[in-house]
């Protein structure tokens, strides 16, 4: 059993986080043999009822725009947030809670699987029917993912979740926090790139004294 985890807080409906991926997919497969490597569902904007002004929507743009010239990470922007869309991040977040309790093995797969369909696909994933068609591409049984999606644990789950992100001080995604037996350390806040991070959590670099990142409080 691993000693160490880093705990990935991301939110599947961040377009850092959706720049992230291909950075936190290198560092599951070059790390799996040692260390454990779980997900937090941070809650960008969760809740959220009112649809996106045109002012919002082309500054959440011209913000993606940002993320894919650093990133290369591909973006499609004719026709992305139509109308009428409200940017509610629960139920996405809820879907990856989901899928953590019915197959914990398919959850980075969804949680890839959201970002392409928001990103890419413009599929509105803040609705149920999207993310279960998500979860059944994944390989996750749609009659028990349907069941939790829709019930209070994964309801209260994802909330915990939430209640965790801001238990840890964690002010954006992707941020990644690592436990060792020592206690827990804020590795990343925000997006960097592959090289950075794996010299982060290399064993020497991992505590207290890693400046600039800083011991958590639990």
């Amino acid at each position: 059993m691993n000693e160490r985890t880093l705990w990935y807080v991301a939110d599947p409906m961040c377009s850092w986080c959706w720049g992230f991926l291909p950075i936190i997919e290198a560092i599951r497969q070059a790390y799996r043999e040692h260390l454990t490597i779980k997900l937090v569902m941070g809650g960008l904007r969760p809740g959220t009822t009112e649809p996106l002004t045109p002012e919002k929507r082309a500054e959440i743009l011209h913000h993606w725009q940002n993320v894919q010239r650093m990133t290369g990470q591909p973006f499609n922007f004719d026709g992305a947030l139509p109308p009428g869309f409200i940017y509610d991040t629960e139920p996405a977040c809820r879907a990856v809670v989901s899928a953590s309790i019915v197959d914990p093995s398919r959850t980075f797969s969804l949680l890839a699987a959201i970002q392409s369909a928001f990103y890419v696909g413009q599929a509105d994933v803040t609705q149920t029917n999207v993310l279960t068609q998500l979860a059944k591409g994944c390989g996750i049984p749609t009659g028990p993912f349907s069941q939790i999606f829709a019930s209070d644990t994964a309801k209260q789950t994802t909330q915990q979740h939430f209640q965790q992100t801001i238990q840890w001080g964690v002010r954006g995604f992707p941020s990644i926090v690592a436990q060792d037996a020592k206690g827990y350390y804020l590795l990343v806040s925000g997006y960097c790139p592959l090289d950075t991070l794996r010299q982060r959590i290399d064993p020497d670099n991992l505590g207290a004294e890693y400046a600039p990142q800083r011991e958590i409080d639990i």
